[in-house]
């Protein structure tokens, strides 16, 4: 049912849209709007009603992330669009947005923001040296 995120203009997800998704994306069964809402409740400390998560997930659907289908009187929902795939579409756009198109500047940003460790810059540096 996955298909690749290939609509660059594709709408992009709102950060409560985004945590819906995740849940879903977690998951190895598809699932009902009930086991969405519960999940994402407990896993973010959320107190959404089932009709907020409905709103997000016919968001979701509506901009070709989510599949919905009819099982009984409920329905399930299915990612077409796979964590990684976002997630990498999401990361191009920091490069080009923060990073003026460059990787290296958008490390760099991080490095400079003093929330990097220095086990991160190590990790970062033993990856970089690895693609050689």
């Amino acid at each position: 049912m996955e298909q690749k995120l290939q609509d660059k203009t594709q709408e992009a997800l709102t950060e409560c849209e985004v945590l819906v998704m995740k849940v879903i994306w977690e998951s190895d069964d598809v699932m009902s709007i009930q086991e969405i809402t519960s999940r994402i409740n407990l896993r973010y400390g959320k107190d959404w009603k089932l009709q907020t998560v409905s709103t997000f997930l016919s968001r979701a659907v509506k901009k070709g992330y989510l599949e919905m289908k009819r099982r009984g009187r409920t329905f399930d929902y299915y990612p077409l669009v796979t964590e990684k795939e976002y997630g990498s579409r999401e990361i191009v756009k920091c490069v080009e947005n923060w990073g003026n198109g460059r990787m290296g500047n958008l490390i760099a940003s991080f490095a400079e923001t003093g929330k990097m460790s220095e086990e991160e810059k190590d990790h970062i540096r033993r990856m970089l040296d690895g693609m050689d």
